[in-house]
């Protein structure tokens, strides 16, 4: 979607066109549920975050003045969000689950990965277990931390977009993200010295 569309379904929005709110929130709020879900770790109470994400997005979207993008100005809602409840229920640790466990969908549960034929099941295994390290490891990162590596290296946001979501100097976000994977390095030490 270009700026200018993004400006006129925001002004739309802004003079109470519920249509061109969806539109604006709509291609974000997989990546959005997504962040969340691994901030907090918990896919259920990511679903609510996400939903009160989108409610403030709706109440604030007048303060949206487009000094930032659209997304990055969701992510500031959705990380704040974050950082209040993980504050809230007193855990700046989040719960971290297993990536073996199905997810529950409304459909039933189903497998939260599709198993590759190709593979042996001794790489599914090892995969599956480096995977479940890496996510424990995430999940040892205080909430700062945790939000800036999230946002660079899952949502694909640059430094400057970071920047403006979580409004940081430039040099503070590339220190946490320095900072965030030395931490993880550090974390994931014994298991990659256990592998080699």
């Amino acid at each position: 979607m270009s700026s200018n569309q993004v400006a006129t379904l925001v002004q739309r929005a802004r003079a109470g066109d519920v249509a061109a709110f969806e539109a604006l929130i709509e291609p974000h709020i997989g990546r959005l549920y997504s962040y969340l879900a691994r901030m907090v770790g918990d896919p259920f109470e990511a679903e609510d975050l996400t939903q009160e994400a989108i409610l403030r997005a709706h109440r604030a979207i007048g303060s949206f003045r487009g000094g930032a993008t659209f997304q990055t100005w969701l992510y500031r809602i959705g990380t704040n969000i974050a950082v209040d409840a993980l504050r809230r229920r007193g855990r700046l640790k989040a719960r971290v689950t297993s990536l073996d466990d199905p997810l529950q969908a409304e459909e039933g549960s189903v497998a939260r990965e599709v198993r590759d034929p190709q593979r042996d099941p001794q790489e599914l295994a090892e995969a599956a277990e480096l995977t479940g390290r890496v996510q424990q490891a995430i999940a040892q990162l205080t909430p700062k931390l945790r939000a800036v590596v999230l946002l660079f290296d899952m949502q694909g946001l640059s430094y400057e977009e970071i920047a403006e979501a979580l409004r940081l100097p430039l040099g503070t976000v590339k220190s946490r993200l320095f900072n965030a994977r030395s931490r993880l390095k550090e974390l994931l030490e014994p298991y990659v010295v256990e592998a080699n």
